[in-house]
């Protein structure tokens, strides 16, 4: 059901309600109702009224005639898809008919509309193996989603790939750079009891401990109507209550009768007061009105709360008999709603647009989010908090379907939305995400394998993270603590994670921490040299890491009554001059050292092994010199702290290895060095 939530999200695209209200072909009331069989028998009119048994019996009959795929041909143009399905897999599985484009395409859009994507993948796939050199995009870009639903997603990305080499797609299926992270170890998802056999979908949170949510459950005994998409029952709005701990909903009843009408309502949002409730309904009045397109478009209708009920609905002014708007949200303050539209001008299937609500109730025009958040694909189930917006979106990069994103706010700019990752995003559809930001608890909804129905409501919360990385910091010389030293935490990317100071027992911490990844720990302290150590954490344990600091002036050695700065030897390269990694480290533990004295002089002298002529090697060796004076430069010491930079070439050899003695390349090695004398300090 979740189609007729996208539905109730326009534009279908995947089973389900989710994408069902898209369109929201709707009926004469009297097709709503259940149609009777034919008492002289079933013809190919009344064909949606047989059973499956009774459906192969006809065809069998019958069979697959031209006559029968016009009817199911005519029952997709209605958009009555799951009764289109059945006759084209009936077709298409006997083999009689020629199996064309055209009846590949409608068999897999049938399934995929009305959310079976296992069997929309079995079409598209035999689609694409016909026609992959000339598939159109987006018929690729659901063969793509089917794949990922199904789990097949290296083929999916493998795919993908090659159509973005052998084409120019749009951006609704290139590449994103939007890591999706698993942090199924930090939050607990868990299926809520009110879910039924049908669409349960779009929670918002209400007063008192309640949730107003979307389902397609039929209360009902004297009534069977359905909605011809996916052959459910019609969307209402309920209401249910919360537990103690807020992680499952229970004791669901519908909603006020002024809200409910017989076709459908669903995605509401309250005013911060909790008085004023917005919803989308599929626009209706004596007779249900459709626009320029022959689609049933849906509306944002508003209701108030006075005198213990909800007063008759009125839809907000900037509706339209010509195109969708849905999905309302409201922000924190009540002074913007945010909503969902296919209106023209827009960047794709379905954007996200903001109004003002003002003072006088009034609305300002609708302004899209722009490209930071829409694409070219479905934006779509909004919810707005003080800090940030979340959305589902089926762009092409995500982990199948629908997945729910986030994106950072302030002051009017958003950041580039993030996909949640797993456990909140699945294989399939995933949507109207929920949180209190206070608790970190919440609910969305998802047509994931393992539910009750076809789209469940699931709560979520967060686990309690045990995963850090704790230590001291001490001195390499005393091993006494120190205090008050700066400890930085980095990522695997160098993204600065957190900060701290130790405390007067040289110790801190880092908590909250993702399991099993990679981290740098970095100390600095003035007079000390910079300590760094890699870490991996492991899932909630605490590792535990010393942090040796080496006291500055601990480098400066007097050899032969000349003082220099001891390094790690400085290599380079056989025939080469310019400065390694490993040297640059060395030279950076230099550059703090004259940070630190700030009268200190130094003089460069470099040297080579004795392979080349010493001519040559003169040369390479004053090139060395120079290169190591021109890093140190760059790192802010003015040149005039360094006296000279002077190559000796192989003069003074710290071996035996000169012209003529056969050495190991390591020995040789050991010539090939740069030292630092001190002039002054």
């Amino acid at each position: 059901m979740k189609n007729l939530i996208l539905a109730l999200c326009f534009l279908s695209l995947f089973g389900s309600y989710a994408q069902s209200i898209s369109h929201l072909d709707f009926q004469d009331e009297q097709e709503t109702e259940l149609v009777a069989q034919n008492q002289e028998g079933p013809s190919f009119q009344s064909l949606d009224t047989l059973s499956n048994k009774e459906l192969h019996k006809f065809v069998k009959e019958k069979g697959t005639t031209a006559k029968l795929i016009r009817q199911a041909n005519n029952y997709f143009e209605k958009m009555w898809y799951a009764e289109a399905a059945r006759i084209y897999d009936i077709v298409l599985e006997k083999g009689e008919t020629k199996v064309t484009f055209d009846l590949l395409s409608k068999a897999g859009d049938s399934h995929y509309y009305s959310g079976n994507l296992e069997k929309a993948y079995k079409w598209y796939h035999k689609l694409y193996q016909i026609h992959k050199d000339d598939i159109p995009e987006d018929k690729f870009f659901k063969y793509t989603h089917s794949l990922k639903a199904t789990g097949r997603y290296k083929r999916a990305e493998r795919l993908t790939k090659m159509f973005q080499k052998n084409r120019a797609p749009s951006d609704a299926i290139s590449s994103e750079n939007n890591t999706i992270r698993d942090f199924s170890s930090r939050i607990a998802v868990k299926n809520v009891s009110i879910n039924s056999q049908y669409s349960d979908f779009a929670p918002m949170f209400h007063h008192e401990g309640q949730v107003v949510f979307s389902s397609a459950v039929d209360s009902s005994f004297l009534t069977t109507r359905k909605y011809r998409w996916n052959n459910q029952p019609f969307l209402d709005l309920y209401t249910a209550k919360t537990n103690e701990e807020g992680e499952d909903l229970v004791q669901a009843k519908k909603l006020s009768k002024n809200i409910n009408t017989k076709y459908h309502e669903a995605s509401v949002a309250f005013s911060p007061d909790q008085k004023t409730i917005y919803f989308t309904r599929n626009n209706y009045g004596k007779k249900l009105r459709r626009g320029k397109n022959g689609v049933n478009h849906l509306k944002i209708y508003k209701s108030n709360f006075v005198d213990g009920n909800w007063t008759k609905a009125v839809e907000l002014p900037f509706n339209s008999e010509n195109y969708s708007n849905g999905h309302p949200a409201i922000s924190p303050d009540g002074q913007k709603m945010y909503f969902v539209s296919d209106r023209p001008g827009g960047y794709g299937g379905t954007d996200i647009y903001v109004v003002d609500i003002l003072e006088n109730g009034k609305f300002s025009e609708p302004t899209n989010l722009g490209r930071t958040i829409n694409t070219s694909k479905k934006e779509m189930f909004p919810y707005v908090t003080d800090n940030a917006i979340y959305f589902s979106s089926d762009r092409a990069m995500g982990m199948g379907g629908l997945d729910i994103y986030k994106s950072d706010h302030a002051e009017g700019f958003f950041s580039v939305a993030v996909n949640l990752g797993k456990p909140i995003n699945s294989n399939r559809d995933d949507f109207s995400y929920i949180v209190d930001e206070k608790t970190q608890k919440g609910y969305f909804a998802s047509n994931r394998k393992g539910g009750k129905g076809d789209d469940d409501i699931y709560s979520f919360k967060q686990l309690l993270n045990l995963t850090a990385i704790s230590g001291v910091v001490n001195d390499s010389t005393t091993h006494d603590l120190i205090p008050g030293t700066t400890v930085a935490l980095f990522d695997e990317n160098g993204e600065k994670v957190s900060e701290i100071v130790t405390d007067e027992n040289g110790s801190f911490v880092f908590e909250n921490l993702e399991p099993n990844a990679d981290y740098n720990v970095v100390s600095v302290k003035d007079g000390y040299f910079e300590e760094k150590t890699q870490v991996r954490t492991k899932p909630n344990e605490s590792i535990s890491v010393t942090q040796t600091l080496k006291r500055l002036k601990e480098v400066i050695a007097e050899e032969k009554g000349v003082l220099k700065i001891e390094t790690e030897a400085i290599y380079f390269d056989f025939d080469k001059f310019n400065i390694k990694p490993q040297a640059a480290e060395e030279l950076d533990k230099l550059v703090e050292v004259m940070r630190a004295y700030p009268d200190m002089v130094i003089r460069i002298e470099s040297h080579t092994d004795s392979w080349g002529s010493k001519a040559y090697n003169k040369y390479l060796s004053d090139k060395r010199a120079k290169s190591s004076r021109n890093y140190i430069i760059s790192k802010g010491i003015d040149a005039s702290r360094i006296e000279s930079a002077i190559g000796f070439g192989e003069e003074n050899l710290l071996n035996d290895c000169s012209d003529g003695v056969r050495c190991s390349r390591e020995l040789h090695k050991l010539n090939r060095r740069s030292e630092f004398i001190i002039i002054s300090m």
